[in-house]
């Protein structure tokens, strides 16, 4: 009895079941339906529409990919590596220190009559520079820093198929610390400057050098900032990056992502003795002015105004937005002789702007000795302007 009891709910409930399954299925729209079947089906994929549009005339380049693993891409600058870093030597100077020596001789005698006493010896010590350097020209110019090749007897450069081929100096520029070597050697591997593509902040740059001797050595970084002045020469105008620089890197080659030369490695900022990854670089147009002028006349000649500047804008109460101001004039310079005075503001420059001392620094310097200017500003409050013929800059000379 109680089987039979059991049998007649279990029909019961499954009546009860369809009767609501069917109920569902009527309220159900078809448009539903449709979806969940589709949802649980294959899917069927729908080709984009094609989008025509015109690459921009230097587009960015596309990283190299590694597509073995489809769930990720690696992405890779060996392109640009490939590019640049045959281009990019090791440079070794072989140079005499001079400097003095205290010795206390070994004799009794001596040391009875003078005790205490040393004798100041003069000495002369061989020493290696290690650096870097820039094939810039098939027929065998090299671009580096000054100070890794000033006063060197001897210099050697290590090619990127190792050769080793001996190195003469065409002409240095302390102003920008920067060198030109030439090397005589056959398939010699050109680095193609960036010219087109401007650098901007944020831009990934490539520095590619010797660091320690270790050998060539790749580092990444991005554009930190432009413009940047350290205060240790006349003319600054380096390019801020956090990729890492030591020693051996000087010389060596900063490039932009497609492998084309944008700067040569110069400076980084170590203070207490540690890298805190800022170092900077030469803009690639400042390196190639100077090698220009290194190459035709073995050094760098500049226009010269004869006076040392300050922004207006570190100065208080001057009541002028840009400009410099006359902080000293050298004697018997141009600037002395057509009249320009220490406070002079000066905003213009053949009726141009002038914006900061750096600009006006670099014009100057571009414009032939003999050129006549103009400039324009305030003396005391009031307009004034004079005429004045640039004269060759002397080499490092003290404000009279």
């Amino acid at each position: 009895m109680r089987t039979v009891y059991r049998i007649s709910i279990f029909v019961a409930q499954c009546i009860t079941l369809g009767l609501a399954a069917a109920f569902i299925a009527t309220i159900i729209s078809p448009t539903l339906v449709t979806r969940l079947r589709q949802a649980v089906a294959p899917a069927t994929v729908q080709p984009a529409p094609v989008v025509t549009q015109s690459a921009p005339e230097h587009a960015p380049p596309m990283p190299n990919t590694d597509e073995r693993d489809t769930d990720s891409i690696t992405v890779s600058y060996s392109k640009a590596v490939a590019n640049a870093a045959p281009s990019v030597v090791n440079i070794y100077a072989r140079k005499v220190e001079t400097g003095h020596e205290l010795l206390v001789p070994n004799n009794p005698a001596f040391q009875r009559m003078f005790p205490g006493m040393a004798i100041n010896v003069p000495t002369k010590r061989p020493t290696q520079s290690l650096g870097s350097g820039v094939i810039v020209s098939t027929d065998g110019y090299v671009v580096t820093n000054n100070h890794v090749i000033q006063g060197a007897q001897e210099i050697a450069v290590v090619l990127y198929d190792g050769r080793v081929v001996n190195a003469r100096v065409v002409g240095g520029d302390a102003e920008t610390d920067l060198a030109v070597l030439k090397i005589d050697a056959s398939n010699l591997p050109s680095i193609t400057i960036a010219d087109k593509n401007p650098l901007n902040v944020g831009d990934v740059v490539l520095a590619i050098g010797n660091p320690f001797g270790i050998g060539r050595t790749v580092t990444m970084g991005i554009v930190s900032a432009l413009g940047r002045q350290l205060n240790k020469s006349v003319y600054e105008d380096f390019i801020q990056t956090d990729a890492a620089i030591n020693r051996g890197n000087s010389g060596g080659a900063l490039v932009n992502a497609y492998g084309e030369l944008v700067g040569i490695n110069s400076e980084v900022l170590t203070p207490g003795g540690q890298n805190v990854g800022i170092s900077f670089a030469i803009p690639v147009a400042t390196a190639k002015s100077v090698m220009d002028q290194l190459v035709a006349h073995g050094k760098v000649i500049r226009g010269w105004i004869g006076a040392e500047y300050a922004d207006v804008n570190s100065l208080q109460n001057t009541g002028v937005t840009h400009g410099v101001a006359v902080v000293a004039i050298y004697e018997n310079s141009p600037a002395a002789k057509a009249g320009l005075k220490v406070g002079d503001i000066l905003t213009t420059l053949d009726g141009e702007p002038i914006a900061n001392q750096l600009e006006l620094r670099n014009k100057e310097a571009a414009m032939a000795p003999g050129t006549g200017v103009t400039l324009a500003g305030t003396r005391n409050g009031k307009d004034f302007s004079l005429s004045i013929t640039l004269a060759e800059r002397p080499q490092r000379q003290a404000p009279g």
